[in-house]
């Protein structure tokens, strides 16, 4: 097991690399975690930047002092992996959100497509955005990454359609006439974006306007996954073919 990871907004460490980890950052190092002097811990902004640490001793129920000698910086993935993800019911975004971070992927890019029964409107969706970055920075935690997906504003069609436009490869996860993307040809550079449909699926209009993108229609196998599968299944397929998993 890797050492746990915790999320801080900068590494000012003082005189000897004394670092105090406080908060709720510290809570749960001391409270929940109940680190020990001698064990290990990540420390990460969650943009790349982390320190490996020492715990020297703990102040009370939620302060953490480690021993901070250097930091160091993750150079970003290539090829970088965005996924399109139509909005969900219920709590199964934040189900695609959670599984698409640990399995990898570089940026979520939440869409309100036609045959989406849920709408991120006003307040509800603020609040909708805010739980699907929370679960990403949690997942991040629990996967061990120092760099955590960025979770875009929600997309329309138009602006998938741009992101789509400028990608070396786009894919549109459709079952219907498709062809498998464990076959597709890949290119040697550039990034990939992904588009996960709704429960209902991609529409005819909104195929025809990523087709004017460059985004084709690919099928992942003979089932059917759900929507909160869908992008973490092709990520998965794409990791291993790109490499980034070897």
């Amino acid at each position: 097991m890797t050492a746990p990871v915790f999320v801080v907004e900068d590494f000012a460490a003082g005189s000897g690399g004394r670092y105090v980890l406080d908060g709720p950052e510290g809570r749960h190092a001391v409270s929940v975690k109940r680190l020990q002097p001698g064990e290990g811990v990540v420390l990460t902004d969650g943009a790349g930047r982390w320190a490996d640490c020492v715990v020297l001793d703990t102040e009370g129920k939620d302060r953490l002092v480690v021993q901070m000698d250097s930091v160091h910086e993750e150079p970003e993935e290539t090829p970088r992996i965005t996924v399109v993800q139509a909005l969900p019911k219920g709590d199964r975004g934040e189900l695609a959100v959670e599984t698409m971070t640990e399995t990898g992927v570089d940026a979520i890019v939440p869409w309100a497509a036609a045959r989406c029964i849920t709408q991120w409107k006003g307040d509800r969706g603020a609040k909708s955005l805010a739980k699907w970055r929370a679960t990403a920075r949690e997942a991040g935690k629990q996967s061990r990454r120092v760099r955590f997906p960025e979770v875009a504003d929600a997309a329309s069609t138009k602006q998938v359609a741009q992101l789509l436009a400028a990608a070396g490869f786009a894919a549109v996860l459709h079952e219907e006439g498709a062809e498998p993307l464990a076959t597709a040809q890949l290119p040697p550079s550039g990034d990939i974006v992904l588009v996960v449909g709704p429960e209902g699926g991609v529409s005819p209009e909104e195929l025809a306007v990523f087709a004017e993108a460059g985004a084709k229609p690919y099928r992942l196998g003979r089932s059917v996954l759900r929507t909160s599968t869908a992008g973490t299944a092709a990520s998965a397929l794409l990791l291993g073919r790109t490499g980034r998993w070897s």
